[in-house]
Formats: C-alpha cells, structure tokens, sequence
C-alpha cells in the first residue's frame, strides 16, 4: 500500500500495482491510532469481569462460563479476513469507523440481552463487539507501521502495544469495582424466586450501564475519526477474495502468523494459570483473593517491558531482540517449574516482562515487504490470535493429568518456537511484488 497525507479520498491501485510502502510521518494520526490500542485492549479484558458476573447470574458452570471467551475468540476467527477486506474497499480511516460502530452495535446488545435474561443473547453481543475489535486490530496494527519510518516500524508498534497494555490495567480494575461491587455482598441462597429474579434483573443493569457508557464513548470516538477520513491517500491492492491465504506460501509470513497463534496462546494460558498456580502449597500458597492481586504484576511486566522494548528496537535488532526475550520466557518458565516458593511464583510472574515485545514484533517482522498486500496480511494475522482459544484448553488437560508444573512446559515449547522465528527473522524482508509475487 502507498499512503500520503492529505485531503483526499481513498482510491484503489490496479492489480498487480506494486508500489512499496512509503512512511508518513503523520503525529496526529499515530495518537488517533495509540487511542484504538487503548480502547480494544480495555474492552477485551472486561471479559475477565464479565465472566464472574455472568456466572453468578445464570449459575453457571465454569465450562460454562469460558463460553465468554469462546465467543469472543470466534470472531477473530470468523471475521478477521472479512474485516481485512473491508480495509481494503473503504480504506484504512473509514474501516476504524466500520470497526468502531460495530463494537458500539455490541455493546448495545446488552440492553436486549438483560431484558430477555438469556445467556445466549449476552454470548451474542460479546461476538458482536469482538467483530467490531477484530475490524478495529485489522486497521490498527498495519496503519502504524505506515504512520512514519519504515525502519522504526518495530519501535512504533511495540510503543503501540504499550497502549494496550495501559488498557488491560485500568479496564478491569475499574470494571471489577462497578461490576462486580455487589457479588460477595449478596447471598442468593437466601433470595425468594421472586427476590432472585429482582436481582437478576438489577445486577444485569450493572452490566447494561457500563456498557452504555462505552457505547456512547465509542460514538464520539468514531465521528472524531470520521471527521479525518479523507486524511489520507491511499492506494489498496484489488485482489480476488480469499487470495490472502496466498501470503501463507510466503514462509517468513508464515511462519510468523503460527507465532502469533503461539503467542496468543501462551500469554492468555499463562494469565490464565496465575492465580491458581500461586494458591498451590508448594508455590506461594496464596488465597484466591491475595493470588488475584499478584495478577497486574504479570500484566504490568507487559506494560512496562512495552515501553522500554519500544527504545531497544531502535537500536538493536528486531529479530534478535525477540530471540532474545523469547530464550528469557524459556529460562523464567522451566526455573519456575521446576522450583518452589518465591521463585517459582515471582519468576512466572515476570513472564509477562517477556511477553512485552513479542506481539508487535512477530507482526512487523512477519509483515515485511508486503507492501499494498498489508491489510491481507494483517487480516490472516487476526485470525490467528484463535490460539488463545486453542492453547490454554491443551495446557488445562496437561495440568489435569500431570500438575500445573509440567502443564508449563506447553507454553515453554510455544516460546521456543517464537525464538527460532526470530533469528529466522534476523534480517529485513524482501519487498512482496505484487500478485505474481505472492504465487512465488
């Protein structure tokens, strides 16, 4: 894709046009961008509220209550190429507004999903805002890379993640005060049926309000956005639906899109396990409530390592900082395992400090050279991230049979994948040259 600022409307480029990528440097548009890592990273972590609150509600199993995930999940599945082609069509500014509005259709839904009182309609607008997300990541993580040098690509978007990570750290904090306030305040063994069905129905308002007020927050975000959508001149290869699968003979591309599914997978497992693993006798033997609150120190590691993995990209390189960070995951995951007390709980802690760069990285190296091809690219890319489906539910069985410490070994294995990625990975790209390019 070439993009240029200016005031003018998105044109198409003619297949087989394959004009490189050219950095803009575009400050306000990078904050715009920055903005939308925050938003979606915020409302995906809200799912960790939603879970318990709709658990006591329905009175759900816990297998139950992961459908919220599931469904979630399912839409970078189901949508993330649709969402790709959109970009393709209106342009990158005009897909954020896509994006923006279908999350606000989401969050809406929870107004008929607390009147009806059915699990299944909340189910249904958790997919529909995770639909209007994975069009808004599919804008997200392309368009940065654009929005300056092509050799700080790495630097900005792992800047970027950081502003995801701020999300995930205050989405949920404040969400588990106004959402889940009043769960241990109530004993519903002592409620009437008609007393029950009284709080059924103020407890889902919680939930109804909070996301009225996202919904009307992404509102004024999407008309700020579609008041610059003629911000930029862009030029979209025009090709055939389901050709971005064509991108996966590309190895490099390829092979960084299994890394993301890898990834994915490891930090939402890993997220996953925390709490439990430090209530384990031989760890830190915690209680549920003091364990959920070592929770941001894995996530914080996120945050923090974000910012300063932003600085390292500039003077090193890329593929070997994730080798790097990738053989540190390793280290800090078999050290745990295979320890007990502070240093097994503190040292899978600070996994999140690894997990920092990683994201961003293996998608910027991955996406090297793709040029007017980006938008696909970043489409399959969005797909994967279905291995924080897939992964943790394999690690669970793991644990099931032989303990959470041999469990950890899954997640070791999907970092040293990621670490061969990346000193495979150690040298930029060659440009992508088109379709002809891409049958290569």
């Amino acid at each position: 894709m070439q993009i240029d600022t200016g005031n003018v409307s998105s044109t198409e480029a003619v297949p087989g046009d394959d004009a490189p990528a050219q950095g803009v440097n575009a400050p306000d548009l990078q904050i715009f961008v920055f903005a939308l890592f925050f938003i979606f990273g915020g409302i995906t972590s809200l799912n960790d509220v939603i879970i318990p609150k709709l658990k006591d509600l329905f009175t759900l199993g816990y297998a139950q209550a992961m459908l919220v995930q599931s469904a979630f999940f399912a839409a970078y599945f189901f949508i993330s190429l649709p969402g790709a082609r959109i970009v393709q069509r209106v342009g990158y500014m005009r897909g954020a507004v896509v994006g923006l509005l279908t999350m606000t259709a989401g969050c809406l839904l929870f107004i008929p999903a607390s009147k009806m009182g059915i699990f299944g309609v909340f189910l249904l607008a958790l997919f529909v805002l995770a639909a209007g997300i994975t069009i808004v990541q599919v804008v997200a993580n392309p368009l940065i890379s654009l929005l300056g040098n092509p050799r700080t690509a790495h630097s900005r978007l792992t800047f970027a993640q950081a502003f995801n990570s701020l999300g995930t750290t205050i989405f949920p904090f404040v969400g588990s005060i106004v959402i889940l306030g009043s769960l241990a305040d109530v004993d519903r063994s002592t409620l009437s049926p008609a007393g029950l069905a009284a709080y059924r129905a103020q407890e889902s308002q919680v939930v109804v309000h909070t996301y009225i007020g996202l919904a009307i927050a992404l509102l004024i975000v999407a008309a700020v956005v579609w008041t610059r959508r003629n911000r930029l001149q862009e030029r979209q290869a025009r090709v055939p639906m389901g050709a971005a699968f064509q991108l996966l003979r590309r190895p490099r591309f390829a092979f960084g899109a299994l890394c993301i599914f890898l990834y994915v997978g490891a930090e939402v497992t890993i997220g996953s396990l925390i709490v439990n693993y430090l209530m384990q006798s031989d760890v830190l033997g915690l209680g549920e409530q003091a364990a959920g609150q070592h929770v941001p120190l894995y996530w914080g590691g996120a945050l923090l390592g974000r910012f300063l993995g932003a600085a390292i990209l500039r003077a090193f390189s890329p593929g070997k900082v994730l080798a790097t960070f990738g053989m540190g995951a390793i280290a800090l995951v078999l050290i745990s395992a295979n320890s007990s007390g502070i240093v097994a709980g503190y040292t899978l802690l600070a996994v999140g400090l690894m997990n920092s760069i990683m994201f961003p990285t293996i998608f910027s190296l991955a996406s090297e050279g793709l040029g007017a091809r980006a938008a696909e690219g970043s489409g399959i890319i969005c797909v994967a991230i279905v291995g924080g489906a897939i992964v943790p539910p394999l690690t669970g069985l793991l644990a099931d049979v032989n303990g959470l410490q041999f469990a950890l070994l899954l997640p070791a294995l999907c970092y040293l994948v990621i670490t061969s990625f990346g000193l495979y990975a150690r040298r930029p790209a060659p440009e992508l040259g088109g379709l002809a390019a891409s049958r290569a």
